[in-house]
């Protein structure tokens, strides 16, 4: 059971990332109307031509959000749905789409997810939470208010160097290794004009003598916040033969939520992604060997190793010395993240996700442009929700 990989991204875009400071104050709304016709007029299809909408919310409304973008973009939708698994969102949405698509509830999905950091605030009704408590919720009545966050578990570096610590005692670390994953990536972000860092190129020494954010983890090996936004689209194989780009078959997907926070994992360094990328390669009929680039969600460096081992590329525990052994530059022999990912292209919001999402489209279509990887006809791409919690793995093949 599973997709038989009849869907296909045909347009994909992608807002350059902007420093906060440089960022013009959009209403999220308007930012959905704008990510939705750059990726209709990519596939060169009828913005008409869309039926469905997948989204993770918009800060005009609390609900309804479907509905109130479906009323804003002028497109009745016969399939609406709205996504909420973290960074693993935008991923999620892909596969929700893909899924619609083949059953036959409609023709053509948007994916898009804004993110603007600068989006207009009232003065009257100044927003209620500041963002303080990263991935948790201070709400009265939450698990988190009451477990968590008095005892100082609060925001995201915290638990990551957590992870990180606890890998270390049963693995070893070595900082060169995950300082590397940094240094490659920024590689890649200037190969890539959009990027953050573009022009901008680091070494491991860099990345060593940055200040420590949360021990082992370095400042430049913390993900970048920006303002930008990002969207596919998916359709079906009549549409995708009229679509102007190589169609980017969604072959396979996994999905794994197995905690909230690290407090309640079974195993802070075996992660979710193992189960969603084993049962996404079963379900494309794929293996590792088959993956020409690997767009993996990438908050912190530790994230992108753990991923790596856990999705089966290598043994686990054995992470340090595969990255040091393997370019993961995009002229490399195993490249990831060719456009910077969110360390050197930056974080957009909850538009990170879909970064990585565009990044293996994008490479599988051939349109990488200076980062393009040679060859490149599968893709695997991750989401990651929460504190390794919320796991979405996709196979992405062109025809």
């Amino acid at each position: 059971m599973g997709l038989r990989g009849e869907a296909a991204i045909v347009g994909i875009a992608e807002l350059p990332a902007l420093k906060l400071k440089d960022a013009q104050p959009a209403f999220t709304i308007d930012q959905y109307a704008r990510l939705a016709q750059q990726v209709c007029a990519d596939a060169g299809l009828e913005p008409t031509l869309v039926n469905g909408l997948v989204t993770h919310g918009i800060g005009e409304s609390a609900m309804f959000a479907p509905a109130t973008l479906s009323e804003y973009l002028g497109l009745p939708l016969d399939f609406g749905e709205r996504v909420d698994l973290g960074g693993a969102t935008a991923a999620g949405m892909v596969w929700r789409a893909a899924a619609a698509v083949e059953l036959g509830i409609c023709d053509a999905v948007l994916a898009v997810v804004p993110g603007s950091l600068a989006v207009p605030r009232s003065q009257r009704r100044p927003a209620v939470d500041p963002g303080w408590y990263g991935a948790s919720s201070n709400n009265y009545g939450s698990p988190q208010a009451e477990f968590e966050i008095p005892y100082g578990n609060v925001g995201q570096n915290g638990p990551y160097a957590q992870i990180a610590q606890r890998y270390a005692a049963e693995f070893g670390y070595d900082p060169e290794a995950t300082a590397a994953i940094a240094v490659a990536q920024r590689t890649n972000a200037c190969a890539h004009p959009g990027a953050i860092f573009h022009g901008k190129p680091i070494t491991t020494q860099d990345v060593l003598d940055s200040p420590m954010i949360a021990d082992p983890i370095h400042m430049l090996e913390v993900v970048m916040r920006v303002h930008g936004g990002a969207g596919v689209l998916i359709v079906n194989a009549d549409l995708a033969k009229r679509a102007r780009n190589r169609p980017v078959w969604v072959k396979g997907f996994g999905e794994h939520v197995a905690f909230k926070t690290p407090t309640y994992a079974d195993d802070l360094v075996r992660t979710p992604i193992a189960r969603a990328a084993d049962r996404a390669f079963t379900m494309a009929g794929l293996e590792r060997t088959d993956v020409d680039m690997a767009s993996i969600y990438d908050c912190y460096t530790i994230t992108v190793l753990m991923s790596l081992e856990d999705a089966g590329f290598c043994a686990k525990g054995t992470g340090m010395s595969w990255v040091r052994e393997h370019d993961l530059t995009f002229r490399g022999d195993f490249p990831v993240n060719t456009a910077g990912g969110q360390l050197s292209f930056g974080q957009a919001g909850m538009a990170g996700g879909m970064h990585h999402v565009v990044d293996g489209a994008r490479q599988v279509m051939g349109r990488a442009g200076d980062a393009q990887v040679a060859d490149c006809h599968t893709a695997f791409v991750t989401g990651n929700g929460g504190i390794m919690s919320e796991q979405v793995a996709l196979l992405l093949q062109g025809e």
